[in-house]
């Protein structure tokens, strides 16, 4: 079974723009929406109703949330002490498939680049223990890959200040991370030569959204697309990025791997609002 997976970050709430927001995610044709930003749940449960989805779930005031075309099997968020942000896991419906939504903490410097290192590393630790089961990592994760550059000529003046003030450099090294515990890049994988921006969308010059997956499993990964679909400089700050993803069939429940938000818990910290 093919499976499409969109991340997208919807820019403070998406409030006002939600017509433009419906558009770009209708064109995508997406099976998971994995949204950032998404703080406001009205314009989540009304993105859902324009784009055709049959489930949504966004809680007030936290960046991560979903949209979806057939009911999951269940999902929740699963804060980390150290994190800004709680990470979101969902996991669908006849297949043995788990999506990690990601969004690490912002700003371009030294020490919020150490902080995203922290926060990976615990989301990490919660789930090694299942790095059989198929699995995807997806969000904005802030931070730069191996290898791409960010000209600080083009930050805000602000920023070019907390630049210097960390250090003057900033050590891009959260990706690598990524990419030493075993995932592929998978844009990067597929496009070794597009820049592939997806940062800010009327000047792209910055590589921030992604999808992960375990390396073991880069023959299922079909494709994974940056968007500049009609609207979509208009919707959000973010490009979507669109990933195919074949997936296997649910094993029989006495051979299955549990994959499970309160053993995320144990490993990292709190879990809230499990939800079936």
């Amino acid at each position: 079974m093919l499976l499409r997976i969109l991340t997208y970050n919807i820019r403070r709430g998406g409030k006002e723009h939600e017509n433009a927001l419906a558009g770009v995610i209708r064109a995508c044709e997406a099976d998971v929406v994995v949204l950032q930003e998404a703080t406001d749940p009205a314009v989540v449960g009304r993105l859902a109703a324009a784009a055709g989805m049959e489930q949504c779930a966004s809680r007030k005031g936290e960046s991560l949330g979903f949209l979806s075309r057939r009911k999951v099997r269940q999902f929740g968020w699963h804060k980390p002490r150290i994190s800004r942000h709680a990470f979101l896991e969902i996991e669908l419906p006849d297949t043995e498939v788990r999506i990690f939504g990601i969004h690490l903490s912002a700003v371009h410097a030294a020490w919020t680049e150490r902080r995203r290192t922290e926060e990976l590393r615990a989301l990490l630790k919660g789930i090694a223990r299942h790095q059989q089961g198929f699995h995807v990592l997806t969000g904005d994760f802030n931070t730069l890959a191996p290898g791409e550059l960010l000209d600080f000529r083009k930050l805000p003046g602000r920023l070019r200040a907390l630049v210097w003030l960390s250090g003057g450099k900033v050590r891009w090294r959260t990706i690598q991370i990524i990419l030493d515990a075993g995932y592929l890049d998978a844009y990067r994988f597929l496009h070794p030569k597009v820049p592939g921006f997806t940062f800010p969308t009327w000047e792209p010059h910055v590589r921030l959204d992604y999808l992960f997956i375990p390396v073991r499993h880069t023959p299922q990964l079909k494709s994974c697309e940056v968007l500049d679909l009609p609207g979509a400089r208009e919707a959000s700050d973010h490009f979507p990025v669109l990933s195919v993803v074949e997936v296997p069939p649910q094993r029989p429940l006495s051979a299955a791997i549990p994959v499970g938000l309160g053993e995320l818990a144990d490993a990292n910290g709190i879990v809230e609002d499990l939800q079936p």
